[in-house]
């Protein structure tokens, strides 16, 4: 039976953790691929899920060969990438809606913190029409380094007003969960690819197969708190 510590806040990842946004990245990867004369398998494009840029540049140069122009790439698969946001929109993940639910009848701090740029940050929430869900939203462009550094989850306590050890660090990716652990949070591992690599799957606290799941557990905290809290007498 999975167990939550006692918390004060909640701290969401959002590529693949609140967002299916690894779908959209994918088939803009492979479309731009495609036209420069490559093709790119779903496994290869969703490893590199919650990397640093410069590990994905190497990675892509590792595939393609030294010749491969980053610069065309990535200029391409972006075009390709705001037409599928555009005419299909983001989807939020499975028992998204019920957990933030959840957690603001309890008034449960949480916040957003994710290793996209801002201007990305905004422009996915928008698209999955949540853009006014999260009041505080800690993006790359707000520290020195992303994840795996812990700098985003520190920052994003320091704006909650909440000691990071008294945070839940919910995420989908090993770079995710390794800034969890190097900042001292308790993480919820909520993989978006499978099978989950055994060394991810070791670094984290509990690991869950949704949101909906992590809303269950907590809504039952809240009911067993409240129960025992019945003086019998």
């Amino acid at each position: 039976m999975h167990r939550l510590p006692d918390f004060s806040a909640i701290i969401f990842d959002m590529d693949g953790l609140v967002l299916d946004t690894e779908t959209t990245y994918v088939a803009a990867w492979q479309q731009a691929a495609r036209v420069m004369g490559y093709e790119f398998p779903e496994a290869f494009c969703l490893s590199m899920s919650g990397l640093h840029s410069n590990v994905v540049e190497q990675r892509l140069l590792d595939f393609c060969g030294a010749g491969f122009n980053l610069d065309t790439f990535f200029r391409l698969s972006a075009d390709f990438w705001r037409r599928h946001i555009n005419a299909h929109g983001i989807n939020t993940k499975k028992g998204f809606d019920q957990l933030i639910a959840l957690i603001a009848e309890l008034e449960i701090p949480y916040c957003l913190a994710t290793n996209s740029p801002k201007v990305n940050a905004y422009q996915c929430l928008e698209s999955a029409g949540i853009e006014d869900v999260f009041s505080t939203v800690v993006t790359r462009d707000h520290v020195r380094q992303g994840k795996p550094e812990p700098e985003i989850f520190l920052k994003a306590a320091e704006l909650l007003d909440v000691d990071i050890r008294r945070c839940l660090v919910v995420e989908d990716s090993h770079a995710g969960i390794e800034a969890a652990s190097r900042a001292g949070a308790f993480s919820v591992l909520i993989p978006s690819v499978l099978p989950v690599d055994p060394l991810t799957a070791g670094l984290c606290d509990v690991m869950m197969e949704d949101l909906a799941q992590l809303a269950d557990l907590i809504g039952a905290g809240k009911w067993a708190l409240e129960t025992a809290s019945v003086d019998p007498n």
